[in-house]
């Protein structure tokens, strides 16, 4: 079977098992590869129909939600169906007695937080490229600022409901927070990029919507000054939400965000302002790049930058900043959790993206994280290891197996070609 086309049996099978099945576009390839088809179920019933269907016949498939991530990792070796979930769009239930949504996956994550706003809370996921869904942000695992106080999706997860690679529809979880029986697979599906079940629909835990906030921001102009403002306000009492450094041809910035009760914000947010120096400022206006990453999220092919993740212990801010300005790239991220992203523009030389790479993950190594590729140009991808070393390659791939053993979802999409 190839992408380009599908025998008419397949093709009347995966049209029996959904109402909407059509030719693909342009804009329906996955990272180039072009599917054979496009099928938009409804429901988590149909989800399961269109799975089994495919295993009958040995297709591929690829699930999309919006499409705002198809680029990152690598390309699929194969994609003879693009399961797109955007129909899947509803919030299924706010419980806010509970402090919780259930949701499904194609719902857009900026159309949970209007509904779950409306009862003075929120769902604490920092929407980091705009347009993304539920199901992209768990597949994608993304996370922005707010994850030094909250966390990451794993952490706001408590139910999960999925349909495996042979159609059988599996649910985890519950509705209650507390909820500790048997294996926690919604965190296994969290970052897994779609290769180890369709998600169709996850509850979360909520948190009430602060009653104030204010972001204190104060310039940096080496790397040493941004490890020691962020190590004070890390180790302070000021709890803060988020610890966001900006970094670009040797200077940058630290910003801090301090939010909750308004007398206690006030107080917090003075004694950030004694950490941070008599050049910091503040303002209750999210910064003006807000939780967006660093590179161009709207460009595509060969335009797209050289996008990065680099991860590492507090006290490694310093030397992956140094790193970052000896290779030209551009940083932001949450120093208080260790979690950066980088960006190369899209001219840069082959030669240099390779040094780049190579450095960033010498440093990021020897400070306890990883340097991984997140997108680039498919001749960027071609031409370095866009995932790195691996430690527990052989487990993961026991996991697909265990979960997709004949491998048709999305095939080669994440680490060792899984």
């Amino acid at each position: 079977m190839t992408t380009d086309t599908l025998d008419t049996a397949a093709r009347e099978a995966l049209s029996s098992a959904c109402a909407q099945v059509d030719d693909p576009q342009e804009h329906d390839a996955v990272d180039g590869v072009r599917p054979g088809l496009v099928v938009r179920p409804s429901d988590t019933d149909q989800v399961a129909e269109v799975m089994r269907a495919s295993a009958a016949h040995g297709l591929t498939v690829v699930p999309r939600g919006r499409g705002t991530k198809l680029s990152w990792g690598t390309a699929p070796s194969s994609a003879d169906v693009l399961l797109d979930l955007s129909a899947l769009d509803r919030v299924l239930d706010h419980a806010a007695g509970d402090l919780i949504v259930a949701t499904q996956a194609g719902a857009l994550l900026a159309d949970v937080q209007r509904t779950v706003g409306e009862g003075g809370q929120r769902l604490a996921l920092d929407e980091t490229v705009p347009g993304s869904t539920v199901g992209g942000v768990l597949g994608a695992n993304t996370s922005g600022p707010r994850r030094t106080a909250t966390g990451t999706a794993r952490d706001l997860l408590i139910g999960i409901t999925m349909v495996r690679a042979d159609g059988v529809v599996a649910k985890a979880g519950g509705r209650v927070v507390k909820n500790v029986a048997g294996y926690d697979i919604g965190k296994l599906l969290i970052g897994s990029g779609g290769t180890l079940a369709v998600i169709t629909d996850a509850t979360f835990r909520l948190h009430p919507l602060p009653a104030d906030h204010r972001w204190l921001s104060v310039p940096v102009d080496s790397p040493t000054r941004a490890l020691e403002v962020a190590q004070s306000v890390v180790h302070s009492q000021v709890v803060p939400a988020a610890v966001e450094v900006d970094w670009a041809a040797g200077s940058g910035s630290v910003s801090v965000l301090v939010e909750g009760r308004a007398d206690g914000v006030a107080g917090r947010a003075e004694a950030v302002r004694g950490l941070l120096g008599s050049d910091a400022t503040e303002s209750t206006d999210e910064p003006a790049d807000g939780a967006a990453y660093p590179w161009d999220v709207a460009a595509t092919g060969d335009r797209r930058s050289i996008a990065l993740k680099l991860t590492c212990v507090l006290s490694g801010l310093d030397a992956v900043l140094a790193a970052a300005d000896d290779t030209g790239v551009t940083v932001r991220g949450s120093a208080g959790s260790g979690v950066l992203y980088a960006a190369l523009g899209p001219d840069t030389p082959l030669d240099d993206v390779r040094t780049a790479l190579d450095r960033l993950r010498r440093v990021c190594g020897d400070h306890g994280g990883t340097a991984v590729v997140v997108d680039a140009p498919a001749a960027v991808k071609a031409a370095v290891d866009v995932w790195g070393p691996i430690p527990a390659i052989d487990l993961m791939r026991r996991v697909k197996d265990q979960f997709d053993p004949d491998h048709r979802l999305s095939p080669g999409r994440f680490v060792g070609g899984i």
